[in-house]
């Protein structure tokens, strides 16, 4: 009977380590679509509907952080948490491990978008350009690989 109960709160702690690990990794792949989703959405995207004054250096410096970010998308994206963050309002669909090679093949045209107007902003009309041009490619992963969750 000891031995049954040890070996079913073996299973058990191996069980909660599973979820914690999953947990863990969805909470990773959260944190960097939300890092570029600031940068995308509350400064640029901000910038660009007037509800923030231009500036210069902030434009740069969300330019700057989704290059660095995106490029970490395909790795981060690598382990499949197999859960939703507890409480998020988006999520990653599974579609993204049934495809990843399609998945990975979406972050290339992000890059270049980036790549393609990075140093080239210098208002708020450039900025309205290049916020376009990278939102359209953002939209071509999350239209297939992003669940709505509320």
């Amino acid at each position: 009977m000891k031995r049954v109960a040890a070996a079913l709160g073996g299973f058990l702690l191996l069980g909660a380590s599973a979820v914690m690990a999953d947990q863990k990794i969805a909470v990773e792949q959260d944190n960097l679509m939300r890092a570029q989703g600031k940068s995308m959405y509350a400064i640029i995207g901000k910038m660009v509907k007037g509800d923030i004054p231009y500036e210069q250096k902030a434009v740069d410096d969300a330019i700057a952080d989704l290059e660095q970010n995106v490029a970490k998308i395909s790795t981060v994206f690598t382990p499949n948490p197999k859960e939703q963050v507890k409480d998020a309002t988006y999520g990653s669909s599974q579609k993204i491990w049934e495809n990843k090679k399609d998945f990975d093949s979406k972050i290339p045209p992000v890059q270049k978008a980036i790549a393609d107007v990075k140093g080239k902003i210098k208002d708020i009309d450039g900025l309205k350009v290049a916020f376009k041009s990278i939102n359209d490619r953002c939209s071509d992963c999350h239209e297939t690989y992003r669940l709505k969750l509320k």
